[in-house]
């Protein structure tokens, strides 16, 4: 290997397992010793690859060749010879985006997302009904049909994968971290392992420096639907518990892992996997010719230690406020059925899915505007940086104002 890529996957495990403490600072422990610990799940393999997309790719086989080695070697010391079925299938939620790539795409929506032309030769995977609202209430029908599929068919799923907290560009939706943890506790009752794609939500997106481990106190989405909610800038927010977070067993990163100027994702996983698969002989069967490579790992490592000896959080929570007395207004519009703000992430749902014809009209009207944003489908939406100190107000509102024109207009 070469001291790049070391000295990233040392800082991607103190970050992972929170050396840093619940707010991302570098001041809450002396040294990374991972094998001191405490928690169940400890993060402490990395395997370095192109994307984001090959970082799902990686964890979806570490799953598959775990369980295949796992079951190989049991079956190797039992007089029963018959074969066993295989754990081949995994639980994804609907509405899920997790890259382009063909496992990947196996795991997306099969009827709403973007790959629905490739559905006749992708690998059947089981799918359950999203949350439908960010309260733990909205989530009772996802959870009691991820519990239902184990109940009877625990035999064949090798894991449980989503991203936490917010679906990205399936839709924008946010829902309650307490999923996180139920989800976490009936993967362990039936054996089955957990994968959080924070490709999108990680290094501190939603508030927090990942997703997973958000409480009831940071996690205060703002909706224009709901009347109720308390201020989102409670000085409660940031102080997270460590006991909160659920870790999971295998952990996707990549978008803001290189600030965006090198193609880079990182697949993290415990022990119990890298043992399964290595301890009777064997190798994970993945090999890209340009992982781990030293151009992008010193990218990466910059670009994270950039991050933790920043102000990220209070970057985050300014940006936070912007977007929700920038966008707010767009709610009033007759075209649109919710504002909604989590972080550094604004969205606005129209009522009405755009055609490919509208979305084009409506980016290049933004474009014309100074603003570069995607419309898809029903969402206008933006993902603005938070890495400098560089962003001012002005940009934030001119992003509302931007999208606030063209809304009016549908």
């Amino acid at each position: 290997t070469h001291k790049p890529a070391v000295e990233l996957a040392g800082r991607l495990l103190q970050m992972v397992n929170n050396d840093f403490g619940a707010q991302g600072t570098e001041s809450s422990f002396d040294g990374f010793e991972v094998e001191k610990m405490q928690h169940d799940y400890v993060l402490n393999k990395v395997f370095l690859s192109d994307s984001g997309s090959i970082s799902v790719e990686v964890a979806m086989k570490m799953a598959l060749q775990y369980w295949f080695t796992l079951q190989n070697d049991q079956s190797s010391h039992s007089n029963n010879r018959t074969n066993p079925t295989r754990k081949t299938k995994f639980i994804s939620l609907r509405n899920g985006y997790h890259g382009d790539t063909f496992g990947a795409m196996s795991v997306c929506d099969p009827v709403n997302g973007m790959h629905s032309m490739f559905a006749g030769v992708l690998a059947q995977q089981f799918f359950v009904d999203s949350p439908n609202g960010p309260h733990l209430n909205d989530a009772a029908a996802t959870l009691a049909q991820i519990e239902d599929i184990l109940k009877d068919r625990s035999h064949e799923v090798a894991a449980v994968i989503l991203e936490p907290i917010v679906q990205g560009a399936g839709g924008m939706k946010f829902y309650h971290p307490s999923v996180l943890k139920r989800v976490r506790k009936l993967c362990d009752d039936h054996d089955v392992l957990l994968i959080f794609d924070e490709i999108a939500t990680g290094f501190g997106r939603t508030g927090s420096l990942f997703a997973g481990w958000h409480d009831e106190e940071s996690y205060r989405p703002w909706s224009s639907l709901d009347e109720s909610q308390d201020e989102v800038n409670s000085s409660k927010r940031d102080c997270q518990s460590a006991n909160s977070i659920v870790y999971p067993d295998i952990l996707c990163l990549g978008k803001a892992l290189t600030g965006g100027y090198m193609t880079m994702g990182a697949t993290v996983t415990n022990k119990r996997i890298s043992n399964g698969i290595s301890d009777t002989g064997g190798v994970f069967m993945h090999g890209p010719t340009f992982m781990a490579n030293p151009l992008a790992c010193s990218v990466a490592l910059a670009s994270v230690n950039l991050m933790v000896q920043s102000p990220w959080l209070e970057r985050v929570r300014s940006v936070e406020r912007s977007l929700i007395k920038s966008m707010s207004p767009l709610a009033k519009l007759d075209s649109v059925r919710e504002v909604r703000v989590l972080g550094a992430i604004g969205v606005c749902e129209l009522h009405k899915g755009l055609t490919r014809e509208e979305m084009a009209s409506v980016q290049q009207q933004l474009v014309e505007d100074g603003v570069w944003l995607r419309p898809f489908g029903k969402l206008l939406y933006t993902m603005p940086p938070f890495n400098c100190g560089d962003l001012e107000v002005e940009h934030l509102n001119k992003i509302g104002d931007a999208i606030h024109k063209v809304a009016s207009k549908l």
